[in-house]
């Protein structure tokens, strides 16, 4: 079955957003009319109304939040009018398909579903997780609101969409979904957008070796963690012979680059911002490690980054905390220090350096993962089922 098909996201624009991208252009040559609502973006994706490849595209402009937990209120405020009044542009739909965070988005797709649409949770976040990975609050009123929140969505759904089984998991227990109503559909790489380049040892700025960070800079990040790291690689362990650039922005990149200055670090670290894909492809084609920080929390243990999945995509050896879903989706891409113990994130870069071999071992295991068991083409098959499930 094929119809009229309404994608609502509001963490990023499209098609910047890879994950909704990839899932739109799936649906999309599965026969569906696709239709995206999303924020604009600052410096791409900015215009209001636009047809992408045959998919159907509504941005409104968004504000980014500050300020603390009052400032995503806020946010999540203007975003949620927007997202009804294009919505009741578009009109009926056969699948609603929201993208968390934030879970109101069940707010339009209740509206929706009285006018006979069946509703898709696509949870790509485990939003009272990330409100307490993020927020040095505890189970204040804020979370409970967002765990109402959660459970409503979870109500109003027909089928969840979970990114690992982690996330299923989550749904099954905590959001009593039945199993059969849940399908994991795992962020992966789209391997024919990531490719080797000719390496440019320029950009190691005159050192042997290239570390490579990509990916958001928030507060859960662990950009801070990777910083201290690489000042216990040089202080500790005496090692200069490297380069380090982070690729990508979030909200704390301006206290990131002021951090790494703090640390004494500012002549070997070097932040991009948000880069055209050729300039990502030179850096992590010329990369010798790719690290990837996230430290341990209660939203980072059970998340799937795609930072991960991107490197190994790139066949690149990485650097990680000991976190429970980075081992399912690295393997033996990845070397693991326990969580959030900077001293031996320090250690396993410097032993990587010193191993050619294991590195090129390492990349290929990561790359033979991204082509094989946790590709697109197996989410793609999920993706439909789902959508299947929801219509039937």
């Amino acid at each position: 079955m094929a119809g009229k098909a309404l994608i609502l996201v509001e963490n990023l624009s499209v098609p910047f957003d890879r994950r909704v991208w990839q899932e739109s252009t799936t649906l999309r040559d599965a026969g569906w009319d696709v239709h995206v609502i999303c924020p604009q973006g600052t410096k791409r994706d900015t215009e209001p109304r636009v047809e992408i490849d045959g998919v159907k595209i509504y941005r409104y402009p968004l504000r980014a939040a500050t300020g603390g937990p009052l400032g995503y209120v806020q946010e999540y405020g203007s975003a949620l009018w927007h997202t009804f009044r294009l919505a009741r542009r578009i009109g009926p739909v056969d699948v609603v398909h929201a993208c968390n965070p934030p879970d109101l988005l069940f707010l339009v797709a209740r509206m929706l579903k009285r006018r006979g649409a069946r509703f898709v949770f696509d949870q790509h976040d485990l939003v009272p997780e990330l409100y307490l990975s993020r927020f040095d609050r505890g189970e204040d009123f804020l979370y409970r609101a967002v765990c109402r929140l959660e459970r409503l969505t979870y109500r109003a759904a027909d089928v969840v969409i979970a990114t690992n089984e982690s996330y299923r998991e989550v749904a099954i227990g905590r959001g009593g979904k039945k199993p059969e109503e849940v399908f994991v559909v795992r962020s992966a790489p789209a391997v024919e957008r990531f490719h080797q380049v000719p390496p440019e040892e320029s950009i190691k700025r005159g050192k042997p070796h290239l570390l490579c960070y990509l990916g958001v800079m928030g507060p859960q990040d662990g950009v801070d963690y990777a910083l201290r790291s690489l000042a216990r690689l040089r202080d500790d362990l005496g090692r200069t012979d490297w380069h380090a650039v982070f690729v990508g922005g979030g909200d704390t990149f301006e206290d990131m680059v002021a951090f790494s200055c703090e640390l004494g670090l500012s002549d070997s670290v070097e932040f991009t911002g948000r880069i055209p894909d050729e300039d990502l492809l030179r850096y992590l084609s010329a990369a010798d490690v790719c690290l990837a920080p996230d430290p341990l929390n209660p939203l980072n243990d059970v998340s799937t980054m795609n930072k991960i999945m991107e490197y190994m995509a790139m066949a690149r050896p990485i650097v990680s905390f000991d976190l429970r879903e980075a081992r399912v989706s690295a393997g033996d891409a990845a070397v693991y220090a326990p969580a959030n113990d900077e001293p031996e994130f320090a250690k396993l870069i410097a032993r990587l350096l010193d191993d050619p071999q294991e590195r090129q071992r390492m990349g290929e295991a990561g790359k033979a993962r991204v082509t094989g068991p946790l590709s697109w083409e197996r989410s793609r098959t999920a993706l439909l089922a789902a959508y299947e499930a929801a219509c039937s």
